[in-house]
C-alpha cells in the first residue's frame, strides 16, 4: 500500500510514513486506497482475540512490514500491557447502548491503543528508511497523548522524545503522570497556553529548516507520536473493526446489521479511524461527533464553516479542549475526492485568516456520515450521574459529552439503532469532575484522596497505574512560552 499527502500528490512506503509522520508539504499522509472487508474476512476476524485482529488488519495497511514484525510489535503492545489481556472490552450498560472501553492500559486512556504500538512500528521503520538516524519523537497533548506517549516511548533505544503540554489544561492526574515520567530519553515541558498553541509550536518545529540541519548534524531527525502520524491512526482503526466482530459474534447484531458509533471529538482522529474501518466495510450508519464547549467541529458539521475565532474554553473533558482540529485535514482529503489542491487551499485560509467553508455538496456529504453535537460541563455531570444511578456505570467527563449528544442524537431523529460509544478514558484520571457528578458534595482536595473517594462510593477499583503515582518524584519542573519550544528542544537536545 501507498501514502499520498493531502495536500500534493506524492506516493511513499508505510515505513516512510510512519518514520516521517508528516509530509515534506505539510501535509497529512493518507493511504492512497483502502483495503476491503468481504463478509469472509469479517467472520474470520470474528472467531480470533484482539491481537489476531491487530496483525490481519494492520498487515492491510503496513505492507512494508514482514509478518513477523507485525506480529512482534502486536505481542509486545497488547501482551501483559492491559488488564485480563483485554485491550478493548465492550460493556452494555443500557438498553442498545455499549461502552468501547479503551482505557484498560497503563496510562488509563484510549491512547494506549496505539502508543504501545508505535513505538515498535516507529523502530522498524527508522531501521528501513531512517539512514541510522535517532529519532526525535515531538508531541504536543491535550491530557492524554503525552503520558502514553512518554510511556511507549521512554527507554526505546535509538529514539527521544520531547513532550509539551498546556500547564494549566490538563487534569491533576494527567499532569502528574507526565511530569513524574522516567526514562533517559524523554523530556517534558509546560507552556504558557492552551494545547493550540502547543500543537501550533510543534508543527511550525517540523517545517523550521535549520532546526531540521541542526538536528541531522546531530544524526537526529524528527518524527511524531500525535495522530498526525498515520502510525496512530491504523491501531485506532483495529478497535472499530473488532467492535463490530465482538457484537456479532455476542449476537447483538446479526452481520451487516448497522450500528451507530458515539465519539467524543477534539483532534478529529479517533473518529477519523472509526471513519476508515466504516470504508473498509464496517457497517456503521451515523458517526456522532461529540464536543464539548469547543464546540468547533459540531459547528462545522453543521454549517460547513470551520472558524477557531472564538473564545476558547478550559472545561472537565480537558483533551477535547481544542479548536484547530489537526486529522479534519484527512477528512477534507476523502470528502474532495483527493483533491490535494483544495485541501490545501483552505488549511492556507485556516492558517491566515482561522476559518474556511466547504461547498453545499461538500457539506451535505459530510452530513451523511456525521451527527454533530455539543455539551457543556453542566450537561455532561448529569449525564455521568444518570448513568451510574440508572445503571452503576461509572465513565470520565469525555465519555459523558459522547453518551450525552448520543442521547440528544436519538432523541433528535428517533434512530434507536445499537451504538457503540467509545469511552477514552478512566473515571479515575478526573475524579475531581466525577465526584460531584455523583453526589458527592464536598469532594476531597487532595488527589489521591480523592481516588479513595471514588473507589469506596462507587465500589470500583483504583486502576493500578494511577495508585502507583502515590509519592512519585516530579522530574520535570520546566514551562515556556509557546514561542520558547524550539529553544527548549535545542537545549535538551543540541
Amino acid at each position: 500500500m501507498d501514502y499520498t499527502s493531502t495536500r500534493s500528490q506524492c506516493s511513499v512506503g508505510s515505513a516512510r510514513t510512519i518514520a516521517q509522520g508528516i509530509a515534506d508539504d505539510g501535509g497529512l499522509f493518507v493511504p492512497r486506497s483502502f483495503p476491503r472487508l468481504d463478509a469472509t474476512a469479517m467472520q474470520k476476524l470474528a472467531a480470533g482475540d484482539y491481537r489476531a485482529r491487530a496483525r490481519e488488519i494492520l498487515s492491510l495497511y503496513l505492507t512494508d512490514f514482514t509478518a513477523d514484525e507485525i506480529a512482534h510489535s502486536v505481542g509486545a503492545a497488547y501482551s501483559g500491557k492491559f488488564e485480563n489481556d483485554d485491550p478493548a472490552p465492550l460493556v452494555e450498560a443500557g438498553e442498545g447502548r455499549f461502552f468501547l472501553e479503551l482505557w484498560h492500559g497503563p496510562t488509563c486512556a484510549f491512547k494506549d491503543m496505539a502508543l504501545q504500538l508505535l513505538p515498535h512500528l516507529l523502530t522498524a521503520a527508522a531501521g528501513k528508511v531512517g539512514g541510522g538516524k535517532e529519532s526525535v519523537i515531538l508531541v504536543a497533548t491535550s491530557g492524554d497523548t503525552g503520558k502514553a506517549a512518554l510511556d511507549g516511548f521512554a527507554d526505546i533505544p535509538g529514539t527521544k522524545i520531547v513532550v509539551f503540554y498546556p500547564q494549566d489544561g490538563v487534569s491533576a492526574m494527567q499532569k502528574l503522570q507526565m511530569i513524574s515520567q522516567r526514562g533517559s530519553n524523554v523530556f517534558v515541558c509546560g507552556i504558557a497556553g492552551n494545547f493550540d498553541h502547543a500543537q501550533s509550536g510543534v508543527k511550525a518545529i517540523f517545517s523550521d529548516e535549520a532546526m531540521k540541519r541542526d538536528l541531522a548534524a546531530k544524526n537526529l531527525t524528527f518524527s511524531s507520536a500525535n495522530s498526525i502520524n498515520f502510525g496512530r491512526l491504523a491501531p485506532q482503526i483495529v478497535y472499530y473493526v473488532s467492535a463490530y466482530c465482538d457484537l456479532v459474534r455476542r449476537k447483538k447484531l446479526v452481520p451487516g446489521q448497522r450500528f451507530n458509533v458515539a465519539v467524543p471529538t477534539g483532534n478529529f482522529g479517533n473518529i477519523l479511524a472509526g471513519v476508515y474501518a466504516r470504508i473498509m466495510g464496517v457497517p456503521v450508519g451515523k458517526f456522532i461527533c461529540a464536543s464539548n464547549r469547543n464546540a468547533v467541529l459540531s459547528d462545522f458539521i453543521a454549517t460547513g464553516v470551520y472558524d477557531r475565532n472564538r473564545e476558547f474554553f478550559t472545561t472537565t473533558s480537558p483533551s477535547m479542549d481544542i479548536l484547530i482540529s489537526s486529522n479534519l485535514e484527512r477528512m477534507l482529503h476523502l470528502l474532495s475526492g483527493g483533491d490535494g489542491e483544495f485541501v490545501g487551499r483552505k488549511m492556507e485560509q485556516l492558517r491566515t485568516t482561522g476559518r474556511y467553508a466547504i461547498p453545499e455538496a461538500m457539506l451535505a456529504q459530510l452530513q451523511e456520515i456525521f451527527f454533530g453535537g455539543s455539551c457543556d460541563d453542566e450537561a455532561g455531570a448529569r449525564r455521568i450521574g444518570k448513568l451510574f444511578s440508572e445503571t452503576h456505570y461509572l465513565v470520565d467527563p469525555h465519555t459523558a459529552v459522547a453518551a450525552e449528544v448520543c442521547e440528544r442524537y436519538r432523541e433528535a431523529t428517533g434512530d434507536a439503532s445499537p451504538c457503540v460509544i467509545v469511552s477514552t478514558a478512566s473515571p479515575y484520571k478526573f475524579a475531581g469532575a466525577v465526584l460531584p457528578a455523583i453526589g458527592v458534595k464536598t469532594p476531597p482536595s487532595d488527589g489521591f484522596a480523592m481516588l479513595e473517594k471514588l473507589s469506596e462510593t462507587t465500589g470500583t477499583e483504583i486502576p493500578a497505574p494511577l495508585a502507583a503515582l502515590r509519592g512519585a518524584e516530579i522530574l520535570h519542573k520546566t514551562s515556556v512560552a509557546p514561542s520558547e519550544m524550539a529553544r527548549f528542544i535545542r537545549d535538551a537536545l543540541l
